[in-house]
């Protein structure tokens, strides 16, 4: 059944609000003026749950991954593609499909990019929900961590931080005997869910110098050019 519905987001077309809402909530985090601030690691330990740690140290442990991921919209919608990530900061998500929509993050920035409509909308890494899932190790400090939900199948890890993304939380789930991340859900200020599930995925792997470019150039002119329209 996993597999037909993968195999059903297949080409399905996406549109430039579906791309906003990868999960990333960039735009909204990006205005937000507040920067974070950790505190030691050791002063926050003894607050954070066992399992949430576990977790955490095994997934800050993955320094490369990639494979597929499928992902649903607040209405329903679904697309899909392939990633790639490596820590820290580094991530990409290629969207099937003809709009050719690309997501890529080189460890300071993050771009959504439509070759189609010709848009490149670039936001501070440090302002969004990727960079939890990115550091070089996830910080559980902070009580970030408010709620840890474990079951037979899941293991659920809901984190807020109101320093990088506001009132947005982001829930991620892992398998609780190899502590794999599975998925994660994205809800937004109004309260709406963005789901992303991976998977087929490999660890340890490498990548092409240029996999997690940025073309600020690019960036500049596409945006110049649009400011003129």
């Amino acid at each position: 059944m996993k597999d037909d519905l993968f195999a059903a987001t297949a080409g399905l077309a996406l549109t430039r609000r579906r791309l906003l809402g990868l999960g990333l909530m960039v735009a909204g985090a990006a205005a937000a003026n507040a920067v974070p601030v950790f505190m030691p690691v050791a002063a926050a330990q003894a607050s954070v749950p066992p399992a949430a740690q576990k977790i955490a140290d095994h997934f800050s442990a993955v320094k490369s991954m990639t494979g597929e991921f499928v992902q649903f919209g607040p209405k329903g919608e679904q697309t899909g593609g392939k990633f790639f990530m490596e820590r820290p900061g580094k991530i990409r998500f290629n969207y099937d499909g003809a709009n050719n929509f690309k997501v890529i993050s080189d460890g300071e920035s993050v771009v959504l990019l439509n070759k189609k409509l010709q848009t490149s909308d670039l936001y501070p890494l440090s302002k969004t929900p990727l960079k939890l899932l990115l550091e070089d190790r996830i910080d559980l400090s902070g009580d970030r961590v408010k709620n840890v939900k474990e079951e037979e199948d899941l293991t659920t890890i809901k984190l807020s931080d109101k320093q990088v993304f506001g009132n947005s939380t982001i829930t991620m789930m892992f398998d609780p005997k190899t502590y794999e991340l599975r998925q994660w859900t994205i809800t937004d200020a109004q309260g709406k869910d963005t789901t992303v599930m991976i998977f087929n995925t490999r660890e340890g792997v490498s990548f092409a110098p240029d996999t997690f470019k940025i073309d600020y150039t690019a960036n500049r002119e596409l945006n110049a050019k649009k400011g003129l329209r």
